[in-house]
Order: C-alpha cells, then structure tokens, then sequence
C-alpha cells in the first residue's frame, strides 16, 4: 500500500509514525517534510484549508501533522486507521507541534 505522510523532524510524533511505518514491509511511504521545502508546505497547507479533516485541528490550534494520505484516497492523522496496530501504542513522550507548543500535532 502506497502512504504519502507529510510531517516534519521537529514534530516527535512524525518521527514516531515514520520509524513505526518502516517496520511495515507492504507500506510503500512517500514521505514529505513541510519544512523541508515551500512546494512542499504548500502542497500541505491546500490540504489543511480545504479538508474538512482538519476542521478541529485548526480549531484547536494544532497544525495536523502526522498526515497521511492513503492509496485509495483516504486521508487520516492515525497510523491505526490503516497499519495493524493500538492506537495507545503510538505515544510521544513530547508533544509540541501545537501552535502554543503543549499540546499534540
């Protein structure tokens, strides 16, 4: 199964969701850094203003990232919605990818 991830090395949970996903041999990841390059964070940011998705997320002054967009057009921010494991067992011991820097990505 080909994922598209869009996250960042600064944000602990993306890092967490991509070394998970490298252990999944029949996931195919294109990863994207948003901070990496502009075309990039754009190419993120007409997903983030037009998903509805992303309402909350926006709302709770989060930016959405880990993102994941699956092969068959889905679009999700779990690794549970489409890789075999408990949600509680992805847990970030920093969250800082809020805006105010205390809360999840």
């Amino acid at each position: 199964m080909k994922v598209i991830m869009y996250g960042t090395g600064i944000c602990p949970d993306c890092v967490e969701a991509k070394e998970i996903l490298k252990d999944y041999s029949n996931i195919e990841l294109d990863y994207r850094n948003i901070t990496e390059t502009t075309a990039v964070l754009k190419e993120f940011l007409a997903y983030r203003d037009h998903e509805p998705i992303f309402a909350t997320v926006v709302e709770a002054g989060k930016i959405g990232i880990p993102f994941f967009v699956l092969e068959d057009g889905r679009k999700t921010f779990e690794l549970s919605d489409f890789v075999n494991i408990i949600k509680s067992e992805v847990q970030s011991s920093i969250s800082s990818c809020s805006i105010d820097g205390k809360g999840q990505c």
